[in-house]
């Protein structure tokens, strides 16, 4: 059975009529795509797998690379030239369907028309080639872009920015904010620091450089430069060799599926793990400035909490005046089914502190209180923080996702998704282990035995799949995936769980 619907859709300034969907139903009940997706009209009917991964050229491209970096980490080498929307192509003619999404990173697919003209506008060029140093030399119109793109998503009760590089940076500047705001109020709003704090600092001791912490949880990971590689819990590899701050680690939930089944068990779960993260505020050996947290642990294995745990961390960090950062770097933007993963809680007050990065396509930290800006001028600064061309590009992605409803339709696929993997996970019960993800838009996971192989073997179908953590596979497609998609995937995990 064929059925085909079109509708009109804008790209940039262009009309174009696409198909909606043209699926065909077969044997294995998935219906899977034969024509253009709506939101990009020379998307690629489906996988095509011609080669080995890497094929020649690519081998060949890989050899001349690794002469002069280093390529061990290496997934797939790629023509983004002939990538489009959810497919990406290496240089041998492959075209994989994309679930991992440059490791959740690009939110509307690949050469979107919309962030070409965003890019390739006379306000881009102009940041391009006169990049500016933002905290000396701020372009008139940087309140404007910030306003009308970062600002205009901040999360609920933050309405105040600071710009950054990368994840690993805007997690490190919020911890520099969370330090001098807990000595701001130790210290008394408008005392001047003693000549003993400037001494001392220059020594790197204290009172200057003051002993104070930041509370992780284990599996967590937050980056890895110096002070968020602290924080960070999720592998040995990532730590080993690099000194390292005395930070406290608390227990993340480790929770039982399926949840319906383990209702209680959970809920003692979740209680022990915030009477653990009480503890250690009250029995530390310094004083802990700020609690930072991953809506849903990514690289530690898609650990999920419920929200009920969250609210519960909340209530603890506002009880013993303890900052409460929530890192939305790879949650963040849509990807949940809401833009930010923390308004799934239902918050009371907001976090003091959210950062944001890859699908984002920039970074920084949001904030709503005043003192969290410094003091003083330099204390949280560098040469660029940040990248206007980045903000303006965030901005492009902004008005795709508003313009085609994007949070919704990653809410309606991840439903769709989920429901298929539920299934799947019944015919394969030794294979799809521990699904979770319900009601989290695309952000979804499992266990299976062999996992590595297994994402190798997806290859060998046609997807480009990740995973986390010692054992799960987890899915970061775009946010312009959707149900045929979904169909597509199922399809290959089926076929791959087969061969």
């Amino acid at each position: 059975m064929t059925f085909l619907l079109r509708r009109s859709v804008t790209v940039g300034a262009r009309a174009i009529s696409a198909p909606h969907s043209q699926l065909n139903f077969h044997r294995s009940g998935y219906a899977t795509l034969s024509t253009a997706s709506p939101y990009f009209n020379n998307e690629s009917s489906g996988p095509s797998v011609t080669t080995s991964i890497p094929g020649p050229v690519s081998k060949k491209a890989i050899d001349e690379l690794d002469s002069v970096f280093d390529t061990r980490s290496l997934n797939m080498i790629c023509d983004y030239e002939k990538s489009v929307g959810n497919y990406i192509a290496d240089l041998d003619g492959n075209m994989l369907l994309d679930v991992y999404s440059q490791i959740a990173s690009i939110p509307v697919g690949y050469n979107n028309p919309h962030l070409h003209a965003t890019a390739s506008s006379p306000e881009s060029i102009n940041f391009i080639i006169n990049r500016p140093a933002l905290g000396n030399f701020p372009p008139g119109n940087w309140a404007s872009i910030l306003k009308s793109g970062i600002l205009s998503v901040a999360p609920k009760g933050l309405n105040q920015v600071f710009t950054g590089m990368a994840g690993s940076d805007a997690i490190e500047t919020s911890y520099k904010a969370a330090f001098m705001y807990r000595r701001r109020i130790e210290r008394g709003e408008g005392v001047d620091f003693t000549s003993q704090e400037i001494e001392s600092a220059m020594k790197n001791q204290s009172p200057g450089s003051p002993d104070l912490a930041i509370m992780s949880f284990k599996k967590a990971f937050h980056g890895r430069l110096f002070g968020s590689l602290s924080t960070t819990r999720s592998k040995p590899i990532h730590k080993l060799d690099i000194p390292a701050f005395d930070w406290p680690q608390a227990s993340f939930p480790v929770l039982k599926y399926p949840l319906e089944d383990n209702v209680e068990a959970n809920k003692e779960e979740e209680q022990r793990c915030l009477a653990e993260v009480e503890d250690i505020i009250k029995t530390w050996r310094c004083p802990i400035a700020a609690v930072v947290i991953e809506p849903i642990q990514s690289e530690g294995g898609d650990n999920h909490a419920s929200p009920v745990f969250f609210q519960g961390l909340r209530d603890i960090t506002k009880r013993h005046g303890v900052l409460f950062i929530v890192d939305e770097v790879q949650t963040g933007v849509g990807a949940t089914g809401k833009f930010w993963a923390h308004e799934h809680w239902g918050l009371d007050s907001p976090p003091d502190m959210v950062t944001f990065s890859k699908k984002a396509q920039t970074a920084g930290y949001y904030f709503g209180n005043s003192l969290l800006r410094p003091n003083m001028p330099y204390r949280q600064f560098n040469t660029w923080m940040g990248d206007p061309v980045r903000a303006i590009l965030f901005r492009g992605i902004i008005e795709e996702i508003q313009r085609l409803d994007l949070v919704k339709n990653t809410a309606e696929t991840g439903a769709h998704l989920y429901s298929g993997l539920k299934e799947l996970a019944s015919r394969y019960p030794d294979k799809i282990q521990n699904l979770r993800g319900k009601d989290r838009g695309t952000f979804i996971a499992w266990d299976t035995p062999g996992r590595d192989a297994f994402l190798k073997k997806m290859k060998t179908v046609g997807v480009n799949i990740g995973g986390s953590g010692e054992s799960a596979v987890r899915l970061r497609p775009m946010l312009v995936f959707q149900k045929h998609h979904a169909n597509m995937l199922l399809e290959r995990i089926e076929q791959a769980y087969k061969a």
